[in-house]
């Protein structure tokens, strides 16, 4: 049973606990409809702080949810990446060419058409890039670029299950492959030809870059500047939902010479099943003679990287914790300041012949109530973050990581937390106030 269907079922089992309880109880639900009404101030005030919670409750868990989807869709069950031994991110791998050059060749790697083995050599390194002052959108004076250098970039997309939105890959032959002639206008000076290298690039750091040079999204053709060299898009990868939505890809040789890094950083194998992918993983590690290797499967390497969830996570907890208490002191405070003002009521209800616990139960009820609008009202409030883009730190905790721009996601496991947590801080809220009114004395109160 999944989550969502758990949460469908606890939520049903409130709401036909909320149906069960006004039918027990008597006392017209309408009469706590019409208080709630009368004494409208102080119910908005404590139906927006109940807002205000789900709603900040729903925008964090949107963050977090959104990270693990990017996780979840970045790799495959039946791909091998391979790191040099002791890696545990890409960023910290050194693998020599001569030394792993055989791993390819893997009885369980997938073939193509032609026979040749369906392999990504890639070598990942990370860039800081000045942001220009009109782009600055937070306040960072700097960012953290992705850059893959790729062997053969149509094999890559082959091995990853990414194609291009637009564009073409960029060239790879000796010479001249990689490097395209392009006219460069620049503001205050005449324009030149020069040889910018030939790249391709996620649609999310395409948008990140595009304000550098007053456009919304880079596209193919344009011309932008990373390291100490020009560049020019070739074609867009359509990489949504992936960490590489915020990768640059460029041609292997250029991005070794120009970043310093003329090792490869991951050998990523596409095998012929999820099972297979396992036995290689492990046979490389245990059996590859030439050098020790690191292979995992791709789906647990993206696993391992979500240390930043998990962190993110408790620190959610700990903020839930925290507005749950004002929640419920809140929700408190109302029921008590209701029960004082309407000691009368309760007097006449009691002389009309309903029980104590039939009180209980009204009061509960209005308490749940004023927590089920208040959560609503939260959970559309939260909805609105559904699709908008932020960027984080994607890191297994080690001291690497990647930079990633990502999609924030409401849905509806999180909707129904949310009205399941808005009705527990209601719940908890209410009870000791319904007691309170439950114990006034009839005669008492009509003095």
């Amino acid at each position: 049973m999944d989550l969502v269907t758990t949460l469908a079922i606890y939520f049903a089992a409130v709401i036909a606990g909320f149906i069960l309880l006004a039918f027990l109880g008597k006392v017209p639900l309408k009469y706590s409809l019409r208080n709630l009404i009368v004494r409208w101030p102080i119910s908005l005030m404590t139906g927006l702080a109940f807002t205000l919670v789900i709603g900040l409750l729903m925008v964090m868990l949107a963050f977090v949810n959104g990270m693990y989807r990017l996780t979840g869709s970045s790799g495959y069950p039946d791909n091998v990446l391979v790191l040099s031994d002791g890696a545990t991110d890409e960023v910290f791998s050194h693998l020599g060419f001569r030394d792993v050059s055989e791993i390819e060749f893997h009885p369980s790697v997938q073939r193509d058409e032609k026979g040749k083995p369906l392999a990504s050599w890639e070598t990942y390194v990370i860039v800081n890039q000045p942001i220009p002052s009109h782009a600055r959108k937070d306040g960072r004076k700097r960012r953290f670029i992705q850059v893959r250098g790729i062997l053969d970039p149509e094999r890559s997309g082959q091995v990853h299950r990414l194609k291009l939105k637009s564009g073409q890959w960029f060239t790879t032959g000796e010479g001249g492959g990689g490097v395209r002639e392009v006219t460069l206008h620049e503001p205050g000076k005449e324009p030149r030809t020069i040889g910018a290298g030939e790249v391709v690039m996620g649609l999310g750091i395409a948008r990140e870059l595009g304000p550098d040079y007053r456009k919304e999204s880079l596209e193919p053709g344009d011309v932008f500047s990373l390291g100490d060299r020009y560049w020019v898009v070739a074609g867009l990868l359509d990489s949504h939902d992936s960490t590489f939505n915020s990768e640059i890809w460029a041609k292997w040789k250029t991005v070794a010479e120009r970043f310093g890094k003329e090792t490869f950083s991951t050998v990523v194998l596409k095998t012929v099943s999820p099972e297979e992918a396992q036995r290689a993983a492990k046979d490389l590690v245990q059996n590859y003679k030439k050098a020790a290797v690191q292979a995992v499967v791709e789906t647990e390497y993206y696993d391992s990287l979500n240390n930043t969830n998990q962190q993110f996570l408790i620190a959610i907890g700990f903020v839930a914790a925290i507005v749950a208490i004002g929640g419920i002191f809140g929700i408190m405070n109302t029921m008590f300041a209701a029960i004082s003002q309407r000691v009368n009521d309760i007097g006449v209800l009691r002389i009309l012949g309903f029980a104590p616990w039939q009180i209980l139960i009204s009061f509960f009820l209005e308490a749940l109530l004023l927590a089920f609008i208040g959560g609503v009202a939260g959970c559309l409030a939260g909805s609105f973050a559904d699709g908008f883009t932020a960027s984080s730190i994607m890191s297994s905790g080690t001291g690497g990581g990647k930079s990633i721009m990502l999609r924030l996601t409401v849905d509806l496991k999180m909707m129904l937390g949310g009205l399941l947590f808005s009705l527990a801080m209601g719940a908890l809220g209410g009870f000791l106030p319904a007691i309170a009114a439950m114990r006034v004395k009839p005669l008492e109160s009509l003095r």
